[in-house]
């Protein structure tokens, strides 16, 4: 359960980067490097609560963090 919490954490965390700006123009959230270290950071984080390797935990989260520009199309 404690793992379950930890990891829902997590996510929201990593995924709160990915809203857009509501008018506050470029934040820093939306910078492309910010994202692919959050991403890399918490997919480390992941993967260590779950047993799995941090190296590839932290190669699969930089991908998505910084695919979530492609996706999002505001990132600079």
């Amino acid at each position: 359960m404690r793992k379950s919490l930890v990891l829902l954490a997590l996510l929201s965390t990593s995924l709160a980067g990915c809203v857009g700006g509501n008018g506050y123009g470029n934040s820093p959230a939306n910078s492309a490097a910010l994202r692919t270290v959050g991403g890399a950071a918490t997919g480390a984080v992941v993967a260590n609560l779950t047993g799995g390797s941090k190296t590839k935990g932290a190669l699969i989260g930089a991908v998505a963090g910084g695919g979530s520009c492609l996706a999002t199309n505001n990132c600079y």
